[in-house]
């Protein structure tokens, strides 16, 4: 089984409350004593997980970085729904109304990481991105997302364009946020079942992703700057959904 690594109080910590069998080793900094880490230990010690001491230099090590707060665990990577299609069949089990959000060209992991933490808050049911411009899960994007790398399902497509085709054949509604488009984002419709795409900053969506959809929205923008971050757009354009669908939520992750 496929194990791979996670760090930081967040990203440990929901691993602990949502799957702690997972948790194959916890590792943490026996030079911190403070209040947050006797929290957390406390948390691991009720879930039944026993954390090892490791020196902050091997903390480094493992984690690839210094930014992983005293904390490290080697976990199984949980099980995934896998395609846009079980997604959406289990939405269809549910009487839940899709809301997926697609991703083309997203490569910062500090982007992926905050648009997943905001999909997992706003009833998310899949995020998706090709294979072959994404980021994907790497434990930078795992702390960043404070858990939601696990608790919003990711999905990782061959081809952005087929996969659009495939989901507006399922009765999904395409909506894809362009600077130039005409439609404003607060005249858009997001009641139905939705897939919104967004492209990464600069270069936007690539064209056969933007003839894609069946819809182009643009955010207002009033002051000087020509477009928000990728991250900041996605919570903008998805709390608009959020707002549409009466604030009851969608039942996503």
């Amino acid at each position: 089984m496929s194990l791979k690594l996670l760090y930081g109080f967040h990203a440990v910590g929901a691993r602990l409350r949502a799957a702690p069998a997972s948790v194959r080793e916890l590792f943490v900094d026996p030079a911190r004593h403070d209040v947050r880490m006797q929290q957390f230990l406390t948390r691991a010690t009720m879930a039944g997980v026993v954390a090892q001491q490791a020196e902050s230099v091997r903390l480094d090590a493992l984690a690839g970085t210094h930014r992983h707060q005293g904390v490290v665990a080697r976990v199984e990577a949980l099980p995934r729904l896998g395609t846009l299609d079980a997604v959406l069949d289990a939405c269809d089990a549910s009487d839940a109304v899709p809301l997926l959000l697609g991703l083309d060209g997203v490569t910062d992991p500090h982007n992926l990481g905050a648009i997943l933490r905001t999909a997992d808050a706003a009833g998310v049911h899949a995020v998706f991105a090709p294979k072959d411009r994404a980021v994907g899960l790497t434990s930078t994007v795992a702390k960043v997302a404070s858990g939601a790398a696990d608790s919003v399902q990711y999905v990782m497509v061959t081809n952005m364009a087929r996969t659009l085709a495939a989901v507006r054949e399922r009765g999904v509604w395409v909506v894809g946020a362009a600077g130039e488009a005409q439609q404003s984002l607060y005249e858009a419709t997001f009641r139905d079942p939705t897939a919104l795409v967004l492209g990464a900053e600069g270069s936007g969506m690539r064209r056969l992703v933007r003839e894609g959809c069946d819809a182009l929205v643009h955010i207002p923008m009033h002051g000087s700057v020509e477009s928000l971050n990728v991250s900041v757009a996605a919570g903008v354009c998805l709390y608009e959904a959020v707002r549409q669908r009466g604030f009851a939520g969608s039942g996503g992750g």
